[in-house]
C-alpha cells in the first residue's frame, strides 16, 4: 500500500474521531463520523485501520439508539397538562439518566478509540 493513501485513510480515521467527540453535543456529527469511518472500511487497508474504523461505526450506531431511547423518555413533557403528574417526573429524571449513560459511553469508547489510534494499534 501506498503512503499517502495510508495517510489519507489516517486522516480519514481522525476526522472521525473528532466528530465523534462532537457527536456527544449533537447526534448530527455521529453521522459524519460515521460517513468518514465508512469510507476506510471500503477499501483494502492496514488491519488496524479497518479496525479503527469499525469501532468508530460500532460506537456511534450504539450511541444513537442509546439517545433516541432516552430521548423517549422526555415525551411527556410536550403536554402541558402531563406535567404537574407526577410520573411525568419520573420519566424526565429516567430520561436525563438514560442521556448520561448514553454520554458516558461515548465518552469512554472515544478515548479508549483515540488512545489506541494514536499507538497504532487495532482498539478490540
Amino acid at each position: 500500500m501506498k503512503q499517502d493513501s495510508l495517510t489519507k485513510y489516517r486522516r480519514s480515521i481522525a476526522i472521525s474521531y473528532v466528530f465523534m467527540f462532537l457527536a456527544l453535543f449533537t447526534v448530527i456529527s455521529g453521522i459524519f463520523a460515521y460517513w468518514f469511518a465508512r469510507k476506510v472500511t471500503q477499501v483494502d487497508t492496514e488491519v488496524w485501520l479497518q479496525a479503527q474504523a469499525l469501532w468508530v461505526m460500532r460506537n456511534i450506531i450504539i450511541y444513537t439508539v442509546l439517545s433516541l431511547f432516552a430521548a423517549l423518555w422526555f415525551i411527556p413533557l410536550c403536554f402541558f397538562t402531563w406535567n404537574s403528574a407526577l410520573w411525568v417526573t419520573g420519566c424526565t429524571v429516567a430520561g436525563v439518566v438514560f442521556a448520561l449513560i448514553a454520554f458516558l459511553y461515548l465518552l469512554n469508547a472515544w478515548i479508549k478509540g483515540l488512545s489506541k489510534f494514536i499507538k497504532n494499534k487495532a482498539v478490540f
